[in-house]
């Protein structure tokens, strides 16, 4: 499965779209995490266990997407769309949601 950004893929013509796809993951923040994240936002660097967790919901909220454009039939996503959210009471979870265009090259 080739996946891109762009609306076409270089050398690859589209022979078919077959459709929007999506994926979707929602992560809760920990209350550690949260207190270590807090640390490191009063002495500076990065917060890594947030990366790390970002890092998971982004990549499983890809593959969902691939999956369901497989079962469209499709060979690659393009015009791809990633959108971090926070949601519930006082922000405690994070949405990661994909999007973008399942066709055939």
């Amino acid at each position: 499965m080739i996946l891109s950004t762009t609306p076409q893929i270089e050398g690859h013509p589209i022979r078919e779209y077959k459709g929007v796809v999506t994926g979707e993951t929602i992560i809760g923040a920990n209350i550690v995490k949260d207190f270590f994240a807090g640390i490191r936002d009063i002495v500076g660097g990065r917060a890594g266990s947030y990366e790390k967790v970002l890092a998971e919901a982004k990549d499983t909220s890809i593959n969902e997407m691939m999956q369901r454009a497989v079962e469209m039939g499709a060979n690659a996503i393009v015009g791809i769309d990633i959108d971090y959210e926070t949601i519930g009471s006082n922000s405690s979870m994070m949405m990661v949601a994909t999007s973008g265009t399942a066709v055939v090259i």
